[in-house]
């Protein structure tokens, strides 16, 4: 396999300690229409799969769209995150041993100012040459148009582009683009699928140099 020449993150669940504010987000939202969102069903239809903000409309016969349902929970969403949302374990230190050897991008369904606010209150944001936000590619994922975008914005071919995600969907996605996927799974994934990831770990205090290196041999 090509030399690793770029390292593209999730941000959501990955990176960033985001998916309960997501879920409370929605919660809101949907308890206006007297729908009950446990923390259960959201992950079991909104982060395992894409489309849950269509599910939820088919689900509960809501009288809004997903476009709609979507821009509503959104508008809770950056009010919550105004206010901090935490890293998650390891994210800090593993970003700057990462960025001392390679070009770093994120790679996010989340929207270009949820990106900017979350990665600006946490520092991060100059540990990475490219953010790619919903508003750069065409489909979400698990369609692998973003992280097709996300090496073309670090200059590199994609199967030299290692990725890192926290879902099934995310490691899809990067697969169709042609990354190798180290999976990562939060709490909320940990019982998911990632048989066609690369390489799974614990967290991100294993994700190094070396381990990336490592997967130069991998398929």
């Amino acid at each position: 396999m090509p030399m690793v020449l770029g390292v593209c993150f999730d941000l959501d669940g990955t990176l960033v300690d985001t998916e309960p504010l997501q879920w409370e987000a929605y919660r809101r939202v949907l308890a206006g229409y007297g729908v009950t969102l446990e923390l259960d069903t959201y992950r079991r239809h909104f982060i395992a799969v894409a489309g849950g903000a269509e599910w939820a409309c088919r689900r509960w016969g809501l009288p809004v769209d997903a476009r709609a349902l979507r821009a509503r929970k959104s508008a809770v969403y950056r009010e919550l995150i105004a206010a901090g949302a935490p890293a998650m374990p390891g994210a800090r230190a593993c970003l700057e041993r990462l960025h001392a050897s390679w070009p770093l991008a994120v790679v996010t369904n989340s929207t270009q100012a949820e990106a900017a606010v979350l990665l600006g209150t946490l520092r991060l944001d100059a540990l990475f040459t490219a953010v790619i936000a919903r508003e750069d590619h065409t489909a979400a994922k698990p369609a692998p148009d973003a992280y097709l975008a996300a090496a073309a914005a670090l200059h590199r071919a994609p199967a030299g582009c290692v990725a890192v995600e926290d879902t099934p969907r995310g490691v899809r996605a990067a697969r169709a683009a042609g990354l190798r996927v180290v999976a990562v799974p939060s709490d909320l994934t940990a019982d998911q699928d990632f048989a066609e990831a690369t390489r799974r770990v614990d967290g991100l205090d294993a994700l190094t140099p070396a381990l990336l290196r490592a997967l130069e041999d991998a398929s």
